[in-house]
């Protein structure tokens, strides 16, 4: 004689493991918490600037897309971390966001949301370099600035020794369909053991700047480039990676017909990290 099939759990069942889960869930970010108040001891966080650490994040935020499984969307999973990461963050050292609007408003505070949540203060500026400027000023804020374009070349403002330089790409993990989707680059001063070198930034001044330097340089590396009037050129902003080098970009601008006036290492960040739409990494 068969036997029956197991009864499937009750709603009440499964509601009581629901609210365990949450107040599991609940208790470890609170343990979380009790170990971050002894880092603040151990490290005297408040006493050196900005607690951001972009090498570690941009590994973590890897690791979760990586382990990530089940019917919980990507994009839900991505923001609980980013606001845990950021508001612990803060905790350590408080510190505010200075976001240039002037290219979309939306996107951007969607973007400063998305990565740093509600916890963390934001502050709009209309101009790259007004946001730059006010990090500069501060003990330990942050910028966030267009990575794809701009209007003037702000990154000039990052050459001199002591000055806050590019330490993120975001989003961390990119993909189709984004909510915070806007490239942005994260600018701020934090120690040299947190910083990522993947991919160094340079800012770079030519003259001869013209469409077939351009094409002749886009292969290289990504380029945001804008006139540059003393000079008689462009002011460039150059992300170079591991397959190539900011020798190769020099040779490749001379070769070209632009003559190269200075080079400066502005930043640094973790490669582009996509998810395709199959779900595939890369």
């Amino acid at each position: 004689m068969s036997q029956r099939p197991p009864a499937p759990p009750s709603l009440q069942e499964l509601r009581k493991e629901i609210d365990a889960i949450d107040e599991g869930m609940h208790r470890l970010l609170m343990q979380r918490g009790d170990i971050i108040d002894r880092l603040i001891q151990v490290k005297q966080t408040q006493e050196v600037g900005s607690a951001f650490r972009p090498a570690r994040e941009a590994a973590m935020m890897r690791e979760i897309v990586q382990r990530h499984r089940g019917i919980l969307p990507l994009d839900t999973v991505e923001s609980i971390w980013r606001v845990i990461i950021s508001t612990f963050t803060y905790v350590q050292a408080p510190f505010s966001v200075h976001a240039d609007i002037s290219a979309s408003e939306p996107a951007m505070r969607d973007s400063a949301r998305f990565h740093f949540g509600f916890t963390v203060p934001y502050v709009a500026h209309f101009s790259a370099q007004a946001a730059v400027e006010a990090v500069a000023k501060s003990k330990g804020d942050l910028a966030l600035v267009s990575a794809t374009s701009s209007r003037t070349p702000w990154w000039l403002l990052l050459e001199t020794e002591g000055a806050p330089k590019i330490i993120a790409r975001m989003p961390f993990v990119e993909r189709a369909d984004h909510p915070a989707a806007l490239p942005v680059f994260a600018i701020s001063r934090v120690a040299d053991s947190a910083l990522v070198t993947e991919v160094e930034t340079f800012s770079v001044r030519v003259s001869g700047w013209n469409a077939e330097v351009a094409r002749a340089l886009s292969p290289l590396a990504e380029i945001v480039a804008v006139p540059d009037t003393a000079f008689d050129g462009a002011a460039l902003l150059v992300s170079v990676t591991s397959a190539t080098s900011i020798d190769k970009i020099r040779a490749a601008l001379i070769e070209a017909g632009a003559s190269v006036r200075s080079t400066a290492l502005v930043g640094s960040h973790a490669t582009r990290y996509t998810v395709p739409p199959t779900g595939a990494k890369s």
